[in-house]
């Protein structure tokens, strides 16, 4: 099986005063000719991610699970890790499956746990405190594991740059399986002493790297399951009843949702949607998400994973955990309570910080944001200052650092734009650092109080540097332009099969231009939301009334949008999200 290749857009930029409406290249007239069936817009789409020939086009629309996921021995490690791990089942050894204490990291966990415990293993978990321990193993961590008696370490969604850590577990006599879907450190020596399965290792060859670390996890899970002696039926219904969280730990580690993990991920989706696991569903049910419709990948996303992150984020990740595990209808019920009400906590500690954050920012005279706890303020929640980054981020259009105080020095977190890769950045501070990790778009960095002026200084000079004044201005990438008349409900039938929406299969910003606004409306208790009505077409801006104030009907528009269907009192009918919009030119 080969995975779907997303070609690279080169846009052509529309700008409206502080926002560019960036338009991909249109398709070659003759593709129309070539697949007369689809609609301009699917063709657009389609295009846009490479995909111009029908075998292709076929398979990206109708994913098939039973042939799109692949065989896990394709792993160079698998076969040799899995003898492995049977060997420890088969002489009841203690083995420890070691997590992070994020969605995915949680999800790989009880993936692992369940597999092994229904082949009769004897298993614990340990997943480390956010605050305390910090992300992957630790000494403190790996001793207590080994003392307890445990003689294998499976890490899950950790572990590739714990060289030391590793190598002290095999001196204490505890053999370590390392699974992780992080890059590896640069130079093989500095590499664990360890098996590891891991798409992104120098060496290997399997077909797909994009993985995230619940991905990972379920592919070690698989290759257990097809070692078993187990009827063929019976391995099948193991193996789907773990998708649900593998398409809950895929989406809310934002890896890309093409290619393998598209096919994880709408399978996982499917059994969420049909009576999936007990926490899961009392979480959906508790938390009042999508008022009876189907989870889609969104829902994942914004709703789902920041009640299972807000656990880590508050100190309790193992709460997340025993509710994904649990099969008794009461704990799941108070743990479901118990997560969204922590989330609920998380949301108040966010907005804390950024009003905070916000008041030490002043004027924005520089090209990166850095905000650092104030002097004479209770120091901020370790938790959730990359909560406040990414808002900051997103709000600003600017790489943003969020700094806390430690009872070492300083800790912070950083999200960044595409034009700026935020760990590379970090990376070239690393002088002052004294630990650090993470992505172009996110990283994690901790360092002694005295070095707090000099790292801020440099981060400043090097944003300064590489950013130009256009690449600080928001960006609203359009994938396709229509005529508003057009569009039907079969359209939108046709764009839901691109399906889970996600990072590098995002939902479809579409464009439409010279639309004269027929009618207006505000909605809400404070009449914070608006929807204007194009064509027969209402297109709604929740939360956007103060934003669109100053249009009036007549006015003729051009506008950016996603394609819905909203069903309301019976009523069935498209819709479109309103993602920007301007004068008509």
């Amino acid at each position: 099986m080969k995975a779907h290749s997303f070609i690279s857009l080169n846009f052509v930029n529309f700008v409206y005063m502080t926002k560019q409406w960036q338009l991909v290249p249109k398709f070659n007239p003759e593709l129309s000719d070539q697949l007369p069936e689809f609609h301009p817009v699917v063709l657009q789409l389609l295009f846009n991610r490479g995909l111009v020939e029908r075998g292709a086009i076929d398979k990206f629309l109708h994913p098939d699970y039973e042939s799109e996921n692949f065989d896990p021995f394709l792993f160079k490690r698998m076969a040799e890790v899995v003898d492995l791990i049977i060997k420890h089942i088969k002489a009841q050894d203690k083995i420890v499956v070691y997590g992070d204490y994020d969605a995915d990291g949680v999800t790989s966990t009880a993936v692992l746990i369940e597999t092994l415990k229904i082949f009769k293993a004897q298993v614990d978990f340990y997943i480390p405190d956010r605050v305390k321990e910090g992300y992957s193993l630790n000494e403190p961590a790996i001793r207590q594991i080994v003392e307890a008696g445990a003689k294998l370490i499976i890490t899950v969604d950790c572990g590739i740059i714990s060289q030391k850590e590793v190598a002290l577990a095999q001196s204490l006599g505890a053999t370590v399986i390392v699974t992780d879907h992080h890059q590896p450190p640069e130079e093989d020596e500095e590499l664990p002493p360890a098996l590891i399965i891991n798409p992104h290792m120098r060496d290997e060859t399997y077909p797909f790297k994009y993985l995230a670390g619940v991905g990972v996890a379920f592919k070690l899970a698989q290759a257990l399951i097809l070692k078993s002696t187990l009827t063929e039926e019976d391995k099948k219904k193991l193996e789907l009843k773990l998708l649900d969280l593998v398409a809950v730990g895929t989406v809310a580690d934002l890896v890309s949702l093409s290619g393998e993990n598209r096919v994880l991920v709408k399978k996982g989706l499917e059994i969420i949607n049909h009576n999936g696991r007990l926490g899961l569903q009392e979480l959906i049910k508790v938390s009042q998400l999508n008022n009876g419709k189907l989870i889609d990948s969104w829902n994942i996303g914004f709703q789902i994973a920041p009640r299972l992150n807000a656990a880590g984020r508050m100190d309790i990740a193992h709460k997340a955990f025993d509710l994904l595990v649990t099969k008794d209808k009461v704990e799941a019920e108070a743990l479901a309570n118990f997560l969204n009400e922590k989330n609920l906590e998380r949301q108040k500690v966010t907005e804390e910080i950024m009003a905070e954050a916000e008041r030490e920012i002043g004027e924005l005279d520089e090209k990166i944001i850095i905000s650092v706890c104030p002097n004479g303020s209770e120091n901020w929640n370790e938790g959730v200052v990359g909560l406040a980054a990414g808002r900051l981020c997103e709000k600003y259009h600017r790489p943003t650092l969020v700094i806390t105080r430690t009872e070492d020095g300083y800790k912070g977190s950083g999200r960044s734009i595409s034009e700026f890769d935020v760990i590379s950045a970090v990376r070239e501070c690393g002088e002052f650092l004294e630990r650090f990790g993470g992505h172009p778009a996110s990283c994690g960095f901790s360092f002694k109080a005295e070095n707090l002026e000099n790292f801020a200084r440099k981060m400043r000079q090097i944003a300064k540097d590489k950013l130009s004044d256009n690449d600080l201005l928001p960006k609203v990438k359009v994938e396709a332009e229509a005529d508003l008349k057009t569009i039907d409900e079969e359209l939108v039938v046709e764009l839901e099969k691109f399906s889970p929406f996600g990072q590098e299969n995002w939902k479809p910003k579409i464009m439409s231009r010279n639309l004269p606004i027929a009618d207006i409306m505000t909605m809400g208790i404070s009449n914070q939301h608006i929807k204007l009505r194009f064509y027969g077409f209402w297109a709604i801006s929740f939360g956007g009334a103060e934003e669109w104030r100053d249009f009036k009907i007549g006015d003729r528009v051009d506008l950016v949008y996603n394609l819905e269907m909203n069903d309301f009192n019976g009523r069935r009918e498209v819709q479109l999200k309103i993602i920007d919009m301007k004068p008509a030119v």
